[in-house]
């Protein structure tokens, strides 16, 4: 079986040019997962396909990349308007990234926004590999009624629901042809001697000698031919699929190129997971791809027995099953999979680098039905975790509650739904609380005494104590000055540790950071002085000393790292400003062209609107990561609500 994967933007009619792939000769068969990834499986030139259709959205960004792994090559969908092509920037970073062989194919043509050369020239803004014309489109008037192949210089006009008809090239297209040709020709000599020579001596290579060396470099991974069509049409399939058939790389291929990037020896891989998800009463269903040979239900895969082998379609086990190298199949029952990975007998190893998804922006609380549905959230995100890594599964600091990262509002709404209808766990979702602390302005000192006669022992402790703000991020320090044993050495750590406690909570509400305290004096009683005593002492005696220091709020800055097409690095600038944040600078991205690195600092509590407004600014292309750098201080009416908003949680509480 060869297996290759269609991605692109939403609305550029990748799953229409699977339908019609797979229709050529015969009726394919179709499966989903709950991923939105479609599994299409057919027959074309007496050879077994496999299609994997990769959702659109850019939030579903991860599944694409972990299709190309079980990939021979790929087909990239992209639209007939040239200011669109920026859209297709984030697929065309992860298929360089991958070393995955892509056709590009430019669909509906039949409503073409703009000339075929200016999307080219647009979406090489974003390729390291040259960008190859194949064909260009014969128009009439505003209309492409077909294409001219520029190998074997033969023009096609389409005809609905039927193949193309084959005719003369027209004249109004001739010249235009010889151009395109003779570039497509001198960059072709570029990866062949002969060719070169061949031009040089201005002979005429044959068609037969050109498609062979098409070949040659499309599995080479060499350049990028482009082919265009009219999916909904028909128009253009049949050329795509050959394309396909003759130029793709084998399988043997695939295994090379992920031996290579996972250090794997070549002849110990015997397969790769590249998908997962989870079905009611049946559990978890890994999709996995043969490599090599010996792959059978009980067989050693992954350093355990393979599960029961299902067929894709139907779902259906069958124990005689043994899958070939390039074969795709299903199993369950083999939890010990994760995905994605490249798999030996013996072991699992890690995927490459470039399966990393885009780090997940969207932070939310989720919060179960139920206490049923409580005891049973954090075991089923952790499952979940596990077959989607575009989502991270975290604890909220303070309140221990399920803390999600979704990559954006549609992955979050698909979850929910997952935990709805797989796992029959109800849950509503709320924005986390953005983590202040508070600390003082200036320094203070207090006398405390803490006695208590309860008709025993009593409670005795004095204490006089200082405290003063230490420098950002230096913490808590605590020092004490006695004299003449007023207060034994052995109530010290007693006293460090009451401080530690007052600042726990601070007049304000919140943590208290970068406070020194200093023990100054003290007194003590033979009978009734203590550790308890002491600790008691210094925590109320802290607690008054803090109020008394002008306490002021704290929040926190992270720094931030945009990954963002160049062309929307200008309007960061704006954005990052309406929040108070500060720019810091960017570069060029060296590992992706037309890509920046873009950093800033930024307020914790303007992390969600800046979300938001990056996803409207990059058309939803454009992600961040975050680190947390520093806290400072924040006046006026944003700091009193803060406050206000604080006092009233916890009279709620």
């Amino acid at each position: 079986m060869r297996c290759f994967t269609v991605l692109g933007p939403s609305q550029t009619g990748k799953s229409t040019v699977v339908e019609k792939l797979g229709s050529l000769e015969g009726t394919p068969r179709k499966s989903s997962s709950p991923y939105g990834l479609n599994l299409t499986e057919f027959t074309f030139g007496n050879e077994a396909w496999c299609a994997l259709d990769a959702p659109g959205p850019n939030e579903a960004l991860a599944h694409a990349q972990h299709a190309l792994l079980a990939s021979d090559a790929c087909i990239l969908c992209v639209s007939s308007a040239p200011e669109e092509a920026v859209l297709a920037a984030p697929y065309l970073r992860i298929i360089e990234a991958s070393g995955t062989p892509c056709i590009l194919f430019v669909n509906r043509m039949d409503e073409p926004r703009g000339r075929l050369r200016d999307v080219i020239a647009a979406l090489q803004d974003y390729a390291s590999h040259t960008l190859l014309l194949r064909q260009i489109p014969i128009r009439e008037g505003d209309r492409i009624i077909g294409s001219c192949d520029l190998i074997s210089e033969r023009a096609w006009r389409y005809r609905e629901g039927q193949p193309s008809a084959l005719i003369a090239i027209p004249e109004s297209t001739a010249e235009r042809e010889h151009e395109a040709r003779t570039e497509l020709l001198e960059h072709l000599s570029e990866f062949d001697d002969w060719l070169l020579e061949e031009l040089i001596e201005d002979r005429e290579p044959s068609s037969d000698a050109l498609y062979a060396i098409s070949s040659r470099v499309l599995r080479e991974n060499r350049i990028v031919p482009v082919l265009i069509g009219a999916a909904s049409h028909g128009n253009g399939m049949m050329r795509l699929m050959k394309a396909l058939r003759h130029e793709a790389p084998p399988v043997g291929v695939l295994r090379q190129r992920l031996a290579h990037a996972g250090t794997v020896d070549e002849g110990k891989l015997v397969a790769v997971s590249f998908h997962a998800y989870h079905r009611q009463n049946v559990g978890k269903t890994v999709l996995v791809r043969a490599l090599g040979e010996g792959l059978r239900q009980g067989a050693s895969l992954g350093g355990s027995g393979l599960g029961a082998v299902q067929n894709l379609a139907n779902g259906r086990s069958n124990s005689a099953v043994l899958p070939a190298p390039g074969d795709v199949f299903a199993t369950i029952k083999s939890d010990h999979l994760p995905v994605p990975s490249l798999l030996t007998s013996g072991a699992v190893v890690a995927p490459p680098e470039w399966t990393e998804p885009p780090t997940p922006m969207l932070e939310r609380i989720l919060v179960p039905g139920s206490e049923r549905d409580e005891n049973k959230l954090s075991e089923t995100l952790a499952k979940l975790s596990e077959t989607d890594r575009g989502l991270k599964v975290l604890q909220e600091e303070g309140t221990g509650a399920q803390l999600v990262r979704a990559q954006g509002p549609v992955h979050l709404r698909d979850l929910c739904r997952t935990l709805a209808e797989v796992f029959h766990i109800s849950v509503t979702d709320r924005t986390p609380s953005p983590i202040y602390r508070e600390t003082i302005a200036k320094p203070s000192e207090v006398h405390y005494r803490h006695r208590k006669q309860t008709g025993g022992a009593g409670q005795f402790a004095d204490v006089k104590l200082s405290i003063h703000p230490n420098e950002r991020g230096q913490g808590f320090s605590f020092g004490e000055s006695i004299k003449g044993g007023a207060v034994p050495r052995n109530y010290f750590p007693a006293v460090e540790a009451g401080a530690r406690e007052a600042m726990e909570k601070g007049p304000l509400g919140f943590e208290v950071i970068d406070v020194g305290v200093t023990l100054l004096d003290g007194q003590h009683h033979a009978v009734d002085s203590s550790e308890h005593a002491f600790r008691t002492a210094s925590k109320m005696g802290v607690r008054q000393a803090l109020s008394e220091g002008s306490p002021v709020l704290m929040q926190p800055v992270f720094r931030t790292e945009f990954h963002i097409p160049s062309v929307y690095s200008g309007s960061l600038v704006q954005i990052v400003a309406a929040l108070n944040g500060q720019v810091l600078g960017f570069d060029r991205d060296e590992t992706a062209k037309g890509w920046d690195i873009f950093r800033a600092l930024v307020p914790g509590g303007a992390l969600e609107d800046l979300a938001r407004a990056l996803r409207s600014a990059t058309q939803g292309i454009g992600y961040f990561s975050k680190t947390f750098d520093h806290f400072e201080e924040l006046y006026g009416k944003e700091a009193d609500a803060i406050v206000r908003a604080k006092e009233k949680a916890g009279t709620a509480h």
